[in-house]
């Protein structure tokens, strides 16, 4: 269960923005903590750096998952996920899945030709090369969630819209659906943040009770930081937390101090 919802972070820990600059930058951190009900399962990251493509300076992000503590006696996850990312555009030119969850192994490259619609993907745990045809702007695990964060005129969208974009993930195009639900505010570890609440639709049966089983909390100001994520399992309940933060491209609005 737990690795399912360590995927679930990277596709959808989501933060949006209307027509304006880039949400983030370079430098910027993110760091949540994972608990299994009331035990501490274990940590995601997400990063931002710079790299060059071809020569052209991108966004090189990173995002990991892992368990800790007693969560790691019963199932170990170590997860990388990488994406280098336009600049102007927000697409992938490059991704990078190395995971390993309890014995299940990935360790794949991918390199997007977005201009003729094919990903090339390197295999190299079973050491194969293949390319696959994929639709127009189409984004990876972790590019996904850079990419919706500049998603235009989110604000404006009412309760019950939805936003899709295409996702390629285990050599095939994904649809990714997120549902609108509306705004509250929610108390945290660094006090009331304002926040709007979107519902990524997920398959049920093997691990969701339901189709909207999976929510998150995205702060509302320009940041579109991912504060909170719930999900309702088959068995038991999985909850994700900021735990700190870093390089915030604009002032993270926190409405009271816990201590005030």
């Amino acid at each position: 269960m737990k690795k399912i919802f360590l995927l679930f972070i990277f596709i959808t820990i989501v933060s949006f923005k209307s027509q304006r600059e880039a949400a983030f930058n370079t430098g910027e951190q993110f760091v949540f903590r994972i608990n299994y009900g009331f035990l501490s399962a274990g940590y995601a990251t997400l990063e931002v750096k710079e790299a060059a493509i071809n020569n052209k300076n991108v966004f090189h992000v990173i995002g990991k998952g892992y368990t800790t503590g007693m969560s790691r006696l019963f199932f170990k996850v170590n997860d990388t996920y990488e994406s280098y990312i336009d600049k102007e555009t927000g697409n992938p030119y490059q991704f990078v899945r190395k995971i390993d969850e309890g014995g299940y192994i990935k360790n794949q490259e991918g390199f997007f030709n977005q201009t003729e619609n094919r990903v090339f993907v390197k295999d190299y745990k079973h050491n194969t090369e293949k390319t696959f045809s994929i639709t127009k702007n189409a984004q990876d695990i972790l590019s996904s969630f850079y990419y919706l964060r500049n998603y235009p005129n989110i604000d404006k969208m009412k309760v019950g819209e939805f936003v899709a974009i295409d996702m390629f993930l285990d050599d095939k195009i994904t649809k990714f659906r997120l549902k609108y639900m509306g705004r509250e505010d929610i108390r945290t570890k660094f006090g009331i943040i304002s926040t709007m609440i979107f519902k990524p639709l997920v398959q049920t049966g093997r691990i969701f009770k339901e189709e909207e089983s999976l929510t998150i909390w995205i702060s509302d100001d320009d940041n579109k930081v991912p504060v909170r994520i719930k999900a309702s399992l088959l068995v038991g309940a999985i909850k994700a937390d900021l735990d700190s933060y870093k390089g915030l491209k604009y002032p993270f609005k926190i409405r009271k101090n816990k201590r005030d």
